[in-house]
């Protein structure tokens, strides 16, 4: 039988560990929202007092991970870049000088994305140096697997499942997954999976363009890249 000082010890623990898991899930609920949410809608969605959430809330701000705009709804803040960048380090740090050239070459953004949960992640995006112009995204962004080439890609670097779809299907027998307009409205987007390895998520190179021939132009580039990094990676 327990003694009354464990019981206390336990429970404090307990409590500690719920209240991180809830600053957790009401930082995911924020960031996932389209335009942010309220006190009284985290409230709501969380399950919590409005007092409880706006504590939270507010220790988030502190933190640097989310901030209150004029209007008085929550969205994610710059700490959230720093703790994106961290995430999967040797993969982004291996990737980024191929990332690099193949933006120069293509006069395209060139992004690596990776897998986390059912969402596929930005971990790197990379601008070109020369070009009128291009088109821009954070790192962190994401989006669901669902949609767009960049999520299939994803889908296909792993082992088959029998709940592939025949797009998924279809890229991992051709090396890549090309979509119109899926993620963002009149953009082109093509995606190579990198082989899986043990030690990284399933992860996939893209470029997303307002040009339908730079996208096709991006196919071998990436595709040799691809191979490079995969090699990198399994050394």
């Amino acid at each position: 039988m327990k003694d009354e000082k464990s019981e206390s010890a336990s429970g404090s623990r307990t409590a500690g560990s719920q209240t991180l898991a809830r600053g957790l899930d009401i930082l995911r609920q924020v960031t996932q929202s389209t335009d942010g949410l309220t006190n009284s809608e985290v409230a709501l969605l969380s399950g919590v007092h409005r007092t409880v959430a706006y504590r939270i809330l507010n220790t988030l701000c502190d933190a640097r991970l989310l901030h209150r705009g004029t209007d008085g709804r929550y969205r994610g803040a710059a700490g959230l870049l720093s703790l994106a960048a961290a995430g999967h380090q040797h993969l982004r740090n291996t990737a980024m000088p191929h990332l690099r050239r193949a933006a120069g070459e293509l006069e395209a953004t060139v992004a690596l994305l990776a897998r986390e949960g059912n969402t596929a992640v930005a971990l790197a995006v990379v601008p070109p140096d020369t070009g009128s112009y291009h088109v821009a995204f954070s790192e962190g962004a994401h989006h669901p697997l669902s949609r767009g080439a960049a999520g299939i890609a994803l889908l296909a670097a792993e082992p088959p499942s029998e709940f592939d779809n025949a797009q998924v299907r279809q890229a991992r027998e051709l090396g890549y997954a090309q979509t119109f307009g899926e993620v963002e409205p009149n953009m082109y987007g093509l995606a190579v999976p990198l082989l899986a390895q043990n030690s990284t998520p399933a992860s996939c190179l893209t470029v997303i363009t307002v040009r339908e021939q730079t996208a096709h132009d991006a196919l071998e580039p990436l595709q040799r890249i691809a191979r490079r990094l995969s090699a990198e990676l399994a050394g």
